[in-house]
């Protein structure tokens, strides 16, 4: 049995500390019944020293807090009581190297199964850490391969639901083409991935879908954006055809698990040679130094 298999994290749930394998909710949680709650997922960075950084954090909570907002459920923690929980996680699982921390949050228990939510429920929250392989540089240097197919999902997928089923479908559907990812497209726009979102390069411009309830607005939506203005790469935020990206010089997504990852194969044809391109590596050496700056302020105020 692999080490993986036999990982048992300490996980939060409901003001309690256990083994995930103990971890148990009622049958009647609206997040069971009704897939009603909102989740995020945090990127933990092994470093040297033994620590490990989350990335973004802030934005993690700001997005979780509209999520929240949009679904009507009132946030249980502000920002720093939000950050103790993840702290403490991290602490319990000591040793799991670069990892996901999980943090979800749903309406909470109901007496009954009815659609409509009823006031004054307590929401369940639950913390897990998990282990995690970010690309190989060997990866990275072949580039991945995805598919395409028609997004059919509702049009609030702005919220970062825990209703994932048309995700989980289009996910489904990358694993049977042995594809990496499905790039998914509305009306003949390009959309998003079933987890990431997608960017394309054309005539040395990078292109990014309209953020809005027909995306989930990535939190590397926002530093891809800056990454490219520190890199001098022009950047658009608008419409983008199928026809544009099926052309496209360069195609890339980007996800807490994947960073920003070039995709070389579109639908069995090449993209850009079938090689990453210059702007994939700009925006990559551009994200690796992010890093670095956000670890260092992270350090510091964590002396």
């Amino acid at each position: 049995m692999s080490q993986a298999e036999v990982f048992d994290p300490t996980v939060y749930l409901n003001g309690e500390w256990g083994p995930l394998s103990e971890a148990r909710i009622p049958v009647l949680d609206r997040g069971f019944i009704f897939g009603d709650g909102v989740y995020e997922v945090v990127p933990l960075y092994a470093q040297a020293e033994g620590a490990r950084l989350p990335f973004r954090l802030a934005q993690h909570f700001a997005r979780l807090n509209r999520s929240l907002g949009k679904i009507r459920i009132d946030n249980p923690f502000d920002d720093a009581g939000w950050r103790a929980l993840i702290d403490r996680v991290i602490d319990d699982n000591a040793g799991a190297g670069d990892a996901l921390v999980y943090i979800q949050v749903t309406r909470g228990v109901a007496k009954r199964r009815g659609h409509a939510f009823p006031a004054g429920l307590t929401p369940t929250v639950f913390i897990m850490l998990s282990k995690i392989a970010f690309p190989s540089t060997e990866e990275r240097a072949r580039g991945a391969v995805a598919v395409t197919a028609e997004d059919k999902r509702w049009l609030h997928c702005d919220i970062k639901s825990v209703s994932l089923l048309g995700n989980v479908l289009m996910a489904q559907h990358a694993a049977e083409n042995d594809a990496l990812e499905t790039i998914q497209l509305r009306d003949g726009l390009l959309t998003e991935g079933s987890s990431s979102n997608v960017w394309i390069v054309k005539n040395g411009t990078l292109l990014g879908a309209p953020r809005g309830p027909r995306i989930l607005e990535g939190i590397r939506y926002g530093l891809i954006e800056e990454l490219a203005r520190e890199a001098g790469i022009a950047f658009e935020e608008r419409d983008i055809t199928e026809a544009e990206l099926r052309s496209a010089d360069e195609i890339m997504i980007s996800s807490a698990t994947k960073e920003v990852m070039p995709i070389t194969t579109l639908d069995g044809k090449s993209v850009g040679g079938g090689r990453p391109g210059p702007v994939y590596a700009a925006l990559f050496e551009a994200y690796q130094r992010a890093k670095t700056r956000e670890f260092a302020a992270e350090a510091a105020r964590a002396k």
